[in-house]
């Protein structure tokens, strides 16, 4: 019962004054939409009721206002052009059959898929077209067929003689750009109302003679005006397809934009274009303009604190009361006044911010070639040249191909990157017909996908090059697309690709030919891997490695097994200046006083860089706990004295768990015991124990499953070591 009570509460005192608010600004701007559509005024506000109460009723975004909108009348001009008024209403209500088909069919949402460029080009494009056109009507002259005549005759229009009309547009239009500057108080009323009312006035009470709006004396007595053509079905067919997808981009837009505005309930999409087709097979039945969800309206229905799509529905109601009741009043507006505000409305089309925007995502070229389209020819043409340029750059950004050579000293390098397809077939040969014969090449391969006529290219090309003397070496970064195409075993698609190791993780043995010596590159694989870390990862890693230039503050000292197959970076996700290492056999702490080295890593790590913490890390199949198990090898009393400082690691008769049990293994039991047994032995150090004691420091224990690439870290209160996470395995064809 509370429920019911609230809502109406909430009705009245939210959606109820917002739709007022609504309503002010919709009324003036639904007369300029069909004045700059060339349709019958009474159809602007017929789109308007019926978009009010229909869309806002059955529509899927609880705040969006529907009506007439500025972004298709360029379009409905042509169309009322071509086929006369009644069957545009026709066309308008087989567009909204269409749009409740396309809605019940859940593909709203591909709508969404085209680009913001070119929807901001088409707004712009839209904006432009209708200040040329009405800036004529304004200067008291007509405005032309096309957006190039109405260029054409501008200038001549401006320096002409102008009438009275010309001073109630003018006017009209610096009052709009006044507006905002007022105090907050005036700018409660909505400008188009104010200036729209302010002009009126003038011009009643001045006695001027100039055109006005015209509204038929049966306003109410609608009658059914749609009517089908004797022929052309194809021009009609291709209109209907036309308004209806613009229709529906500008709603399912703007409901989404609408959404950003408020935290209530999210658009459902299917719905909204299900509710906007309804409303235009209703407003085209009543003889109204097409409808679509207008974001003028919309925002200014959110500022106004609507929580509901009862103020939509009541903004509706209102225009036809007003109509109905003060028709008298609407036929004094002056028609220069309504393209006054059409001008006003067109430039803030063109949003400075939208172009900015696209600027930085790299689209601008696609958001002036549709404003262009739509301005020199129509709307759905430059919507169609944005689709097709917006087609062919997804193109190029998909099969992009960096493909260059340099000379090496003595031999040459080609790198090739990205997608290689036969689009870059005809590129990849101009640059390797640039290598000399005879030359010593080495081809990097860092290729995403590489198809059979790449292919071809590049064998045939090494083919070529080894007749002349000279030799080539393939060296592919990630997965083998060349290797696998020599081999006979191609690899189709990109889902059939291995995951490939960075080689900054990889072990050299991945990645490094063993049996080819490499141009350039002798002196073993620590050449070649210092080579490819100043040509892939310097640049990378450089602005990092610069902040770090002036010193050290680690907030780790990493304790562990010299093993080659550790690498602390890698298995704690750091990188440099993070940890400060030390690496030893068995990552043993001697006990204090019995090793000099440790004594001083100590005191500078705690002492003077202040870590916060130390890590002592053991592992699986260690060798130097193979050693203490079974002793050190014959010839190597060095290591046997140093394993003495891991005795008591030996001793230690606590029981040690990895995950709840205890490993089979007894050498990977003693890597455990070992840990622990170091972390003991850091405690005697008096500078660490003070630190932890003050609790500015922490010791963890560590543990590495090298098979199972699994990290393990002891229990503060247990003998126990548990796993981090969970390790996910990649399968050949990348999935997991």
């Amino acid at each position: 019962m509370m429920v019911i009570i609230k809502k109406p509460l909430a009705v009245l005192r939210h959606d109820l004054p917002a739709s007022l608010v609504v309503f002010l600004v919709a009324v003036p701007l639904s007369l300029g939409i069909a004045l700059a559509s060339g349709a019958p005024i009474v159809a602007g506000l017929i789109a308007a009721v019926v978009g009010g109460v229909v869309a806002g009723a059955l529509g899927g975004s609880p705040l969006q206002v529907s009506g007439p909108a500025a972004g298709l009348t360029v379009i409905m001009a042509e169309t009322i052009a071509t086929f006369g008024w009644a069957t545009t209403c026709a066309i308008t209500v087989a567009a909204g059959a269409l749009q409740i088909l396309l809605g019940l069919s859940r593909i709203a949402r591909a709508a969404l898929a085209i680009s913001p460029a070119i929807v901001h080009g088409m707004l712009a494009g839209i904006g432009v077209t209708i200040v040329l056109g009405q800036l004529h009507v304004v200067l008291g002259g007509t405005a032309q067929s096309s957006a190039l005549k109405n260029i054409a005759e501008l200038p001549a229009q401006i320096v002409g003689h102008h009438d009275t009309a010309a001073l109630i547009g003018v006017l009209t239009i610096g009052i709009l750009l006044r507006w905002p500057r007022l105090p907050a108080s005036v700018r409660k009323v909505p400008g188009p109302l104010a200036a729209i009312a302010v002009v009126t006035v003038l011009s009643v009470a001045a006695g001027m003679t100039l055109p006005r709006v015209d509204l038929p004396g049966d306003l109410l007595n609608i009658r059914f005006a749609p009517e089908f053509p004797d022929a052309g079905w194809g021009a009609f067919a291709v209109a209907v397809i036309t308004i209806a997808l613009i229709a529906s981009v500008e709603s399912l837009l703007s409901a989404v934009a609408v959404d950003k505005m408020h935290t209530g309930p999210r658009s459902n999409l299917d719905r909204e274009l299900i509710g906007q087709g309804a409303a235009n097979m209703t407003s085209g039945a009543l003889g109204g303009l097409p409808v679509t969800g207008v974001i003028v309206r919309s925002s200014t229905n959110v500022a106004a604190g609507a929580r509901t799509r009862v103020s939509a529905i009541l903004h509706g109601v209102w225009i036809l009361v007003f109509v109905a009741a003060f028709a008298g009043l609407i036929q004094n507006i002056p028609l220069a006044a309504l393209a006054g505000l059409l001008v006003h409305v067109g430039a803030k089309l063109v949003n400075p911010g939208h172009m900015k925007q696209v600027l930085k995502h790299g689209d601008l070229g696609l958001y002036l070639v549709t404003l262009a389209g739509v301005v020199v020819f129509d709307l759905l043409t430059g919507v169609l040249l944005g689709i097709a340029l917006s087609v062919l750059l997804m193109l190029r950004r998909t099969v992009w191909s960096g493909i260059h050579a340099e000379r090496d000293g003595d031999e040459w390098r080609v790198v090739v990157e990205g997608v290689l397809t036969f689009l870059s077939v005809p590129r990849l040969s101009r640059v390797l017909a640039t290598v000399p014969d005879g030359a010593k090449v080495t081809l990097e391969l860092v290729v995403d996908y590489l198809d059979h006529a790449a292919f071809e290219s590049l064998s045939n090309w090494q083919q070529g090059h080894e007749r002349t003397g000279g030799k080539v070496t393939v060296d592919e970064v990630g997965h083998p697309w060349f290797a696998n195409g020599k081999s006979g075993d191609p690899t189709l698609t990109r889902t059939a690709a291995m995951r490939s190791v960075p080689r900054f993780l990889a072990p050299w043995s991945d990645w490094q030919a063993k049996d080819v010596e490499v141009p350039g590159q002798r002196g073993g694989p620590t050449r070649r891997g210092a080579t490819e870390f100043q040509r892939r990862t310097a640049a990378l890693m450089q602005p990092a490695l610069s902040k770090l230039a002036g010193g050290q503050s680690p907030h780790t000292l990493f304790i562990t097994c010299g093993d080659a197959r550790i690498v602390p970076n890698m298995i704690t996700t750091s990188g440099p200046g993070d940890l400060f290492t030390v690496r030893n056999i068995g990552n043993l702490v001697p006990a204090r006083r019995a090793d000099p080295s440790m004594g001083a890593t100590v005191e500078f790590a705690v002492g003077v860089l202040k870590v916060r913490e130390i890590v002592v890390c053991g592992h699986s199949g260690c060798g130097a706990m193979q050693a203490l198990a079974t002793g050190a090898p014959d010839g190597a009393p060095m290591l046997a004295s140093w394993l003495r400082h891991a005795e008591p690691s030996a001793n230690r008769k606590v029981t040690v768990t990895l995950d709840g049990e205890r490993p089979e293994s007894e050498v990977n039991r003693l890597a455990l015991q070992n840990v622990l047994q170091q972390l003991e032995h850091l405690r005697h150090y008096p500078l660490i124990a003070e630190a932890e004691a003050r609790g500015e420091l922490h010791l963890t224990g560590m543990y590495f499953d090298v098979g199972a690439a699994q990290v393990y870290l002891s229990d503060d209160e247990s003998a126990a070591f548990t796993p981090v996470g969970a390790v996910t395995t990649t399968g050949a064809n990348g999935s997991r």
